[in-house]
Parts: structure tokens; sequence; C-alpha cells
């Protein structure tokens, strides 16, 4: 008996349950795809168990008949991803408002849609996933067809859509979708980035919605900012019905204005139990607002803030009007859980001198057991900051991005720092290997990575650490 005919009865003859742990053990697409192409065994459970599926550029033949045909082979999908990123008019035709139908009538069992770079796709197309009610999640990047009004509708139709992500679809204008999913009370993670006709204000629609939210990203385009008017009419609807977010773990905010009392300033002050905050380039956040965010939050475990510089945001003088050590020393004194701490400046050429201190970062790493602390830009950091990090009992990794005060005296302390085993330097001017030289005898650090520091060779990171990541491009010093 032939040898291929020997392993064919063997693969017949193996159980199930072996059978089905070799299937499920098989992560990557190809992998899987040759699997079921070495016996019609492996070939009809792959056909029962495939759940999830990625399409892309190049998908032969073109859409829909290919999707048509995978619907058919793979009965049982839940997750599509549809991607086109790259897609040039030679790779072939993209998945347009036909093939969209196609997927909502055939793919039964589907709860979780990404399409991405999806030019193709209009308003019609997304009317046709109001049919699928199983879908729960649903992840729109760059469709710029699409409007305010075939988003309402899918939202009429996809009633139990829990996780919704919008990302630069430039036409969606209108908001009323938002107030219909804030009726519908469904929505635990809400991303909308950088779609130009929804502004920090229509958040507000969402009205009891906010209880359900757990993950909202709120992202404005700075380039093409909107910037509403709000009257005192406005601004009172908006303190009398937003409800309390008391269920909202994550919130991360890019480029939005923060205006005192309303919107985005309440909603900072109502998230008792948030555990991960990301502020960037947020104007007009206070003090005030952090101060009575941590009062709360008493599960803070995150918190990234990269702020305005006083030469970007000369508005922002006003002091109270910025983020100063008071904000530092609330945070110290409420979050007992705070592990992640990160600060940015944006414009290292104009650094913000009335921010936060060396005092006051050296009193939130004393009083807080953060395990992760990134610097950047902050000119304020110098040696001494360094010494203070030698009595952080939890501090595991530390990165320092153009923080020119730091020198080689700073650098050999962190053989002193008591758990320290990942440092990253990126654009430190005052590092050079003679720092890293007692970073070899002691072996301390797992990984070490050096970015575009001037006075650093590859010689002097070589023996630094277990592993090592080095490169040097001084562009950004001319």
């Amino acid at each position: 008996m032939s040898p291929s005919i020997d392993r064919k009865e063997t693969m017949d003859e193996l159980p199930d349950h072996l059978v089905w742990d070799i299937v499920r053990n098989l992560h990557k697409t190809n992998d899987r795809n040759s699997l079921s192409l070495s016996c019609k065994r492996f070939y009809s459970l792959d056909k029962e168990q495939r759940h999830s599926l990625r399409i892309g550029c190049g998908l032969v033949p073109a859409p829909p008949d290919a999707l048509l045909s995978l619907c058919r082979r793979f009965p049982n999908l839940s997750k599509v991803e549809i991607v086109y990123s790259g897609w040039m008019s030679k790779l072939g035709k993209q998945l347009d408002d036909q093939g969209l139908l196609l997927l909502s009538t055939n793919c039964h069992s589907l709860d979780d849609l990404t399409l991405s770079y999806c030019t193709f796709i209009t308003d019609v197309g997304i009317r046709h996933l109001s049919s699928c009610t199983k879908l729960s999640s649903l992840k729109l990047n760059f469709a710029p067809r699409i409007t305010g009004c075939g988003v309402l509708s899918l939202a009429v139709g996809c009633k139990k859509l829990e996780r919704f992500h919008l990302i630069r679809c430039l036409n969606v204008a209108s908001v009323e979708w938002l107030e219909y999913f804030g009726k519908l009370e469904v929505l635990e993670e809400l991303c909308i980035k950088n779609c130009r006709g929804v502004g920090e204000g229509d958040l507000v629609k969402l009205g009891t919605s906010w209880r359900k939210l757990r993950s909202l990203q709120f992202e404005v385009d700075a380039n093409y900012r909107n910037m509403k008017v709000y009257d005192q009419l406005a601004a009172e609807h908006c303190r009398k019905q937003l409800v309390p977010c008391d269920n909202l773990v994550e919130l991360r905010l890019v480029n939005c204005v923060v205006a005192p009392g309303r919107g985005l300033a309440s909603v900072l002050r109502k998230c008792k139990n948030l555990e991960k905050l990301h502020l960037d380039m947020c104007i007009g956040v206070s003090d005030s607002d952090i101060k009575a965010l941590v009062e709360k939050a008493k599960h803070l475990r995150s918190i990234s803030l990269r702020v305005p510089s006083d030469f970007t945001l000369p508005l922002l003088n006003n002091a109270t009007l910025r983020l100063t050590d008071e904000c530092l020393s609330a945070i110290a004194q409420h979050c007992s859980n705070l592990e992640s701490f990160k600060v940015s400046f944006s414009d290292g050429e104009f650094p913000s001198l009335f921010s936060f201190t060396l005092h006051g970062i050296i009193t939130l790493i004393q009083k807080c057991p953060i395990r992760e602390l990134s610097l950047d830009h902050v000119c304020s950091f110098n040696d001494v900051g360094m010494a203070a990090l030698c009595s952080a009992q939890n501090l595991e990794i530390l990165e320092l991005v153009h923080c020119q005060e730091v020198s080689d005296e700073g650098l050999v302390l962190v053989s002193q720092f008591p758990s320290l085993t990942v440092l990253k330097l990126s654009k430190c001017l005052g590092v050079t290997d003679d720092g890293l030289r007692a970073l070899a005898k002691t072996r301390k650090l797992e990984l070490l990575v050096v970015e575009d520091c001037p006075q650093v060779s590859r010689k002097g990171v070589n023996g630094a650490a277990t592993s090592v990541s080095f490169r040097q491009d001084l562009s950004w010093m001319y």
C-alpha cells in the first residue's frame, strides 16, 4: 500500500476530539487553507468551524462573486473583515453595494464586520446591512461616500449593535443616528474619529445611552475643526440632560474643546468607574476637571496627557484653563491604583513653562504604584528626577523622549532602579555611550531601545540589555 493511502487512512481514523484540537489551534488563514486541502475530513471540518474571514486587494474572482462563493463555503462565518488599504484600480474591483447585499443575505451568523477603505460603498450598501439582525460590532474606516442617512438606517435596523467605530467618514454630517442610538441604550463601545460633521457638542444626543457606554473614543480632525457655538440655552440643556457615566471604563479624547461646566467637562466629572484616561491636545481641560474626576474614579490605572505648549495655544495663558501641579497632586492623593502615567508636550521648541514642574512629577511617582512612566518633551525632568526614581519600587518601564536635561549622571542611576526592566530613550541630547556602560556591567535590563540620540552609537548599546534595539536618524535636529 502506498504511503499516501496510509496517511489518508490515518487521518480518517483520528478521534474527533483530536481533529477538532488540530483545527482549533491553527490561527493563520494560510495554515487552515493548507490543512483543509490535505483531506476531505479536514476540508469539511474547516468548512463548519471557520468563523472569521479577512478579505483584501486582489480577491479572485472579483467581488461580489468571490464573496458569495466564500459565504457558501463557510456558512458559519460570524466575523468578516474587508480591507482595501493601498488599493489601486489595477488590483481589481472593490466590494460595492451589491457585495454588501450578498453578504447580508448569505452570512446569517454575522455579528462582527469591519469595512476599511471601502470607497465604493454608499448609503445603499449600508442599508443592506440593516437586515443583519445579529450584528453587534461594526467598524467603518474611511468610507467617504457614506452619509448620516446611511448610518441612521443602520441604527434603526441593527438594534443589537454594541460596538460602533466611525473613522474618517468625511460625509457623515447629520447626527440623528446618535440620537437614535441613545434611545436604544445598547452601545457599549463608541469610537468617532476625524468625522468633520460630528462635533463634541453632538455627543449629548446619546442621552441615556451614556449609562451603558464602557468605552468612548472621540477624535476631532484638528485641520478641519468645526467650532460649534454653544449658547446659554444649549449649556443649560447639557447640564440637565447628561446622565452619569457610571459604566465608562475607557475615555480617549483627541483635539477636543472642553468647555467649562458643560459637554465633555461634565463627562470628566461623572466617570466614577473609569480605568483608562487619554487626553491628547484637548483645549480647556483644567485642574478642577481632573480633580473632580480623580476624586470619584478610584479605579484609574492609566493616565495619558498630551498637553498644548505655551506657544501652540497662547490663549491658555489663562491659568484656569491649563493643567498644573495642582492636578498632579490630586492624582497622587486619590489614584492609589495608578500603574501607567504618560505626559507629553506638543512642541519641544516652545516648551510649557507654567505647567508640570519636577516637584509635581516626583510627588506623583512617589505616591502612586507606577509601573510604566513615559515623559515626552518634559523640559523640567532632569538628573534630580532620575535620582528620585531610585525609590520607585514598582517602576518597570521608563521612556524618555526629548528629555534634554537628563545626562549620563542620571542615566547611570538606572542600575539602582529596583524593578526596571525596559528603558527607551529617544532624541535625548545629553546621554552618551559612557552612561550606558554602567548598564552593561549590571545586565539589569531586559530591553533597551535607543532611537535618534546623537551621542549614542551602536557599539555603545551592545551588552547594555538582554535585547537591544538601535536606530539613528538625526534629521529631526535640522
